[in-house]
């Protein structure tokens, strides 16, 4: 079997290499993967100007690349230059993030964003988070991330990713895993007004989680609050299928 790694947070952090290590133990695996930082840049891909690809050394995996591009640019120029060097990918593994991508976060995500631009591809995917941006504990997301590479192979179509999120505690503290549907991910947010080092004032965004009361278990957001580790389905059909006729309705068209 062979795998290409990706993720969002750069080739040189920690939760990449996790990742490539432990999915390691079943498949070959190729890296490819932002040159720099992108977290939150959602599903964005570069247009208009050029991409490049350097080939580096990874560990655990056969070959790696860093690139200039996206997240989503990252698997969908991988996968397009492996298949021109005869190499079959089996399955994309986006992660594993420093930073929880729950709830409505999945929109702004390039994690998950690299791992539905597997399944725009035509290949199963799956998307692997600790909620730290500062982790400590990846044993987990690792052991889980190949559990479920392991079970799922043979069983998840092309057309769904499943969205792993892990607490950021030691293994005996996570109370267990629970299969979830996502949920809102709001924050008390602000914008922080700074001048840049220009002297032109600019904005700094943050916000602190909110957290949730009285929701359902199985919402992945819940779970997280909880202490459980969640795994989420998701595909890209945005499609309100519900409103379909009734907007047939409205007199539009």
């Amino acid at each position: 079997m062979n795998i290409l790694v990706a993720n969002d947070d750069g080739i040189g952090a920690k939760g990449i290499m996790e990742l490539a290590r432990v999915l390691s133990q079943i498949a070959n695996i190729y890296v490819c993967a932002p040159h720099t930082q992108r977290s939150a840049c959602g599903h964005g891909i570069t247009i208009g100007k050029p991409i490049t690809m350097n080939e580096v050394e990874f560990p655990n995996a056969k070959r790696a690349w860093e690139i200039s591009g996206t997240p989503a640019d990252c698997v969908k120029l991988g996968l397009r230059m492996l298949s021109d060097q005869g190499i079959k990918i089996n399955m994309v593994c986006s992660g594993i993030n420093h930073g929880g991508n729950l709830g409505t976060d999945t929109l702004y995500s390039g994690t998950v964003s690299a791992a539905i631009e597997g399944c725009i591809c035509g290949l199963p995917a799956i998307a692997v988070s600790v909620n730290s941006h500062k982790p400590k504990y990846f044993d987990v997301a690792c052991d889980l991330a190949l559990k479920t590479v392991k079970s799922s192979i043979e069983k998840i179509d092309s057309n769904t990713v499943l969205n792993i999120n892990v607490p950021n505690v030691s293994a005996e503290e996570v109370k267990g895993v629970k299969i979830t549907r996502l949920g809102a991910r709001e924050y008390e947010e602000w914008f922080e007004p700074k001048e840049d080092e220009k002297g032109e004032l600019a904005y700094w965004y943050s916000g602190t989680p909110v957290i949730y009361k009285d929701l359902p278990e199985d919402i992945d957001v819940i779970a997280m609050q909880d202490g459980y580790a969640s795994i989420t389905p998701l595909h890209y059909d945005l499609t309100s299928y519900k409103l379909i006729e009734e907007v047939k309705t409205w007199g539009i068209v």
